[in-house]
């Protein structure tokens, strides 16, 4: 899937303004239910002394560690890849507003170190709900307010954990990579950077700037309760999720291509009932592969095994006629060969994995159609026909789309008897990247993400290319648009492809 949102559960603005009269502090002000956030350092307003500056902050807490729909739960359950596999960003969005924006300063964004109430309150002109969480206190109990150990919020300060956001326009939105801090937060198995209690992030003017002789106001950012169903905070989490199956793309070794190049990686898939298991004897370790070819009528494996080239890492020398692969992610298995032609080349090659050992499995045999690679004396054009085949008008707002998109070169022309007798030919695209936007405005709610966490990076096998949705990140009731974009060597770029498929999300399915 490569892209999952988390969105925020609880979040408020506390502040140590003066009131209306300039003489009382809004310490007790609660602002837990307003739609905006806001962040500001005030200087002389009511004196020149750093004591008297005025300051506000944010506080917000997202799904991180609940037992459902939470960032440990999905890793649980295989939804997001383990720690080291994947980012974590934390977004919130710019509000506009006609007050006097501060630009060239940075914000701070640090774990904070205790329990908070969000509050119900939503004055913040002139402060007047009270109740906590606010400057000074951070729950309430039957014995009263229970306050923080600072005013204005506890935070963790160790550097593991502490971010800066940049504001040089003043507009910009917050997009900061928080992994190592989320990470502490799940504690998955493993992980050696420690761990935190899930109490969210305080946001504010960094210290360097809240102690100078001068004002920084007012920055805010849309809250939890806006509106806007793409401006809510969230932590987005982005991984490269694309599964490069070469099966449909099998190259025989040639002297025209790098060792790494001769390499082809195929996969097994391990469906039961519909749903990814691991392999009970096999699990996260080694599987193995043989290939053969083809009896008489080229429609079973016959004879011996092919033997390969023993390369060390995937054909070991005691082994010559079977390579290793290994587990990829839950049910899924890869192995990666690189094979040498005849002089007459094997019309087809049949894959059979399966484990060694006492009682030996086999678990599954697959064909494969290898290509002998030529050489080219004239530049390709690199353009193409695109279309998704499955694509339905209308997807329910809690399911996850899988999108197959069928590809070939748009001057493909084929005779009579090819069309007649034969489908198109796949053109596999293997660096092929997808956006989503939402029609009516042309917002993009996710954009390509092709730098250097590639999550919306399309997987390919022998059926061309396909990506997953997750339709919980998009609003229902709207029309969106995908966008393709395929990336051409001979320029090193990015070529959006002419096409756009639309659908729309519901609540549900009529």
């Amino acid at each position: 899937m490569g892209v999952k949102r988390y969105y925020a559960t609880s979040d408020n603005t506390i502040t140590n303004a003066y009131e209306e009269n300039l003489t009382t502090r809004g310490t007790g002000s609660n602002m837990g239910a307003a739609d905006i956030l806001e962040v500001f350092t005030i200087y002389g307003q009511a004196g020149t002394s750093s004591a008297s500056a005025e300051k506000s902050r944010i506080l917000i807490k997202f799904n991180c560690t609940a037992s459902t729909n939470s960032i440990k739960a999905d890793r649980t359950d295989g939804v997001i890849p383990d720690s080291g596999s994947v980012n974590f960003y934390l977004r919130l969005y710019n509000a506009p507003h006609g007050l006097t924006l501060p630009k060239s300063y940075t914000m701070d964004i640090a774990p904070v170190s205790s329990s908070w109430f969000e509050g119900t309150g939503l004055d913040m002109e002139l402060y007047k709900d009270k109740g906590s969480s606010n400057w000074t206190s951070r729950l309430s109990s039957s014995a009263g307010e229970i306050a923080w150990t600072d005013t204005g919020g506890d935070y963790r300060t160790d550097t593991s954990s502490s971010y800066t956001a940049s504001f040089d326009v003043g507009t910009e939105d917050i997009e900061v990579d928080i992994t190592t801090l989320v990470e502490q937060w799940v504690n998955s198995a493993g992980n050696i950077l420690g761990s935190k209690d899930d109490e969210g992030v305080g946001i504010y003017i960094s210290k360097d700037y809240e102690t100078l002789s001068r004002s920084y106001y007012t920055k805010k950012f849309f809250g939890r309760g806006t509106e806007f169903f793409f401006k809510r905070p969230y932590i987005e989490a982005r991984w490269a999720s694309s599964i490069e199956d070469d099966r449909g793309n099998f190259y025989y070794s040639s002297s025209l291509a790098t060792a790494a190049e001769n390499l082809n990686t195929i996969y097994f898939y391990n469906y039961f009932r519909g749903r990814l298991r691991n392999i009970p004897r096999v699990g996260t370790g080694e599987i193995y592969v043989s290939f053969y070819s083809g009896s008489s009528d080229d429609t079973a494996p016959s004879g011996s095994a092919i033997s390969l080239v023993a390369d060390g890492t995937y054909v070991r020398s005691a082994l010559p006629t079977v390579t290793t692969g290994g587990y990829v992610s839950k049910g899924i298995y890869s192995a990666s060969v690189a094979i040498t032609s005849s002089i007459t080349p094997v019309t087809t090659l049949y894959d059979v994995w399966f484990k060694g050992g006492t009682g030996s499995v086999e678990y599954q045999t697959g064909s494969i159609k290898p290509m002998v690679l030529k050489p080219s004396f004239t530049a390709p054009s690199n353009e193409y026909s695109i279309s998704i085949t499955n694509l339905k008008n209308v997807y329910r707002f809690n399911e996850t789309g899988r999108f197959r998109v069928y590809t070939r070169q748009k001057d493909w022309s084929p005779t009579i008897y090819t069309k007649a007798v034969a489908s198109p030919q796949v053109q596999v695209v293997e660096s092929g990247s997808y956006e989503i936007y939402r029609v009516v405005d042309d917002l993009k709610v996710i954009p390509y993400g092709t730098g250097s966490t590639k999550h919306t990076v399309m997987s390919y096998d022998a059926s061309g290319s396909y990506f997953d949705l997750d339709m919980g990140m998009l609003e229902t009731g709207y029309m969106y648009g995908i966008k393709f974009a395929f990336y051409n060597e001979d320029i090193s770029s990015w070529v959006e492809q002419p096409e756009t498929f639309k659908f729309k999300v519901q609540s549900r399915q009529n």
